[in-house]
């Protein structure tokens, strides 16, 4: 199931850090003080990785807050 943009600001803020991901190992890491960030998820030599792409950043935080 793709991370829509509708799912990803619907998630709700938690005691622990979870996780909300796709099929194809891309995911999103939300921790408790409420920071997203984007994670990728690969096997490379039979070795489980993951590499950080960034911050989630919405359309109305670049704005300013506004709508």
């Amino acid at each position: 199931m793709a991370l829509s943009d509708t799912k990803v600001r619907a998630l709700k803020l938690r005691d622990k850090l979870y996780m909300v991901s796709d099929e194809r190992g891309l995911y999103l890491e939300e921790r408790p003080n409420g920071s997203k960030l984007w994670r990728y998820r690969y096997r490379l030599h039979d070795k489980d990785k993951r590499i950080a792409l960034g911050k989630l950043r919405l359309q109305w935080e670049q704005r300013g807050g506004r709508t």
